[in-house]
């Protein structure tokens, strides 16, 4: 049996290595970067017009209007450098002028078929530049934009948009399957015998990978040895990444960690030191497949798929009461949180065991109290997993 530190880099060290491939750019929404998006010209590429108004070189009470610049066309000059030019956001600033001063902030009137603009706020109050937004103010030709690795959004659409990419490389999303085994489980639209109940780990894994943007395959083995090998055998053979749920334990029909070994699995692991989620198993195919073989206690199942399969970023909570858990083992604890004095803190449930996953519901994750200690006060901060 090994820690959970031991566990994650075991996990960390033998991930799958995604595909790469180039997809055309709305494709690529919600998968993950696979190059650098570079600026192929500054941003923005032109001294832009960042306010409705009028374009000025010097300060003045009064100005003539020459013309008007719009969105969209091609730079134009300003004669005279005692005029002005009407400005539209988002165009460019006209040659030879330096500062907009906002419609709000001037009045005009035409005078024998000449627009003239009255500046009607102090002239001490108009800076250089102001309401200009300075060519490679936000970022400048050749500069990183979004790094390799990086989740897309729409957020990250947008960048790819403004700088041409059509297609952009990603890593292609895993061919994952969700396996549910034992023979007291039904399908949803079954009507259970008393000695029955109705499968909701695949569902609930199945879900949880939609979240991520993986969509999985759903299957049910019965506890039959033959049939699990010539299954997984095929499910193996299809698949990147698997994630079964039961027959890890210690029971007469648990064979799933015998029939993954004669089917050239590696075995990593077997066994971590924590609770809930003991009997995890974790494997490797030569062709680089990996295997999460979960507990199948629902809470059990839960904890380890998002602590070892999605590892989310490092959290912390402060604990708002007493625990204490004499075993040496990590515990990890669903908890309920909530913010107080700036504070995140995590009400802890306990007692009601590893099969009861509606107690998740009501939980933001779990807080993991280490191995080594036996008394957790309130008041402590711990580390946090959250799923909620």
């Amino acid at each position: 049996m090994i820690s959970v530190k031991e566990a994650l880099k075991i996990v960390g060290e033998n991930a799958f290595i995604p595909n790469v491939s180039e997809v055309p750019l709305l494709e690529s929404l919600g998968k993950i970067l696979a190059e650098d998006i570079t600026a192929d010209r500054d941003f923005p590429p032109f001294n832009r017009v960042a306010m409705d108004g009028i374009a000025i070189a010097q300060k003045a009470e009064t100005f003539q209007i020459e013309t008007t610049q719009y969105a969209g066309e091609a730079q134009k000059i300003l004669q005279n450098p005692e005029n002005c030019m009407e400005v539209m956001t988002g165009a460019v600033l006209p040659l030879g002028c330096t500062t907009v001063i906002r419609y709000e902030d001037i009045e005009i009137e035409e005078v024998e078929g000449v627009k003239i603009a009255k500046v009607s706020v102090p002239l001490e109050e108009i800076k250089e530049g102001q309401n200009v937004h300075q060519q490679g103010a936000d970022r400048q030709a050749g500069e990183i934009l979004l790094h390799n690795g990086l989740p897309i959004s729409p957020a990250e659409i947008a960048v790819m948009a403004s700088v041409g990419k059509s297609a952009v490389r990603v890593e292609m999303p895993p061919r994952v399957a969700v396996i549910s085994t034992g023979d007291e489980l039904v399908d949803i639209t079954v009507s259970p015998l008393p000695y029955q109940i109705r499968m909701s780990n695949s569902y609930m894994l199945s879900a949880a990978l939609a979240k991520i943007g993986i969509n999985a395959n759903l299957f049910h083995l019965t506890d039959d040895k033959d049939l699990l090998f010539k299954k997984l055998q095929e499910i193996l053979i299809n698949h990147d990444i698997i994630l079964l749920s039961g027959g890890v334990s210690a029971g007469k029909k648990d064979f799933v960690p015998e029939i993954l070994t004669s089917l050239g699995v590696q075995k990593l692991f077997h066994k971590v030191a924590q609770k809930p989620g003991k009997p995890f198993w974790f494997g490797k195919t030569d062709e680089g497949k990996t295997v999460f073989a979960l507990p199948g206690n629902p809470v059990s199942t839960f904890l380890c798929f998002c602590k070892y399969f999605l590892k989310p970023k490092p959290e912390q909570v402060v604990l708002d009461k007493d625990v204490f858990f004499k075993p040496d083992l990590t515990y990890f604890v669903p908890v309920k949180t909530y913010f107080e004095s700036g504070k995140l803190m995590a009400k802890p449930f306990e007692g009601s065991g590893s099969a009861d996953f509606a107690n998740l519901t009501d939980c933001d994750g779990f807080i993991e109290l280490p191995a080594e200690n036996q008394i957790f006060k309130a008041g402590e901060t711990f580390d946090f997993v959250r799923f909620r």
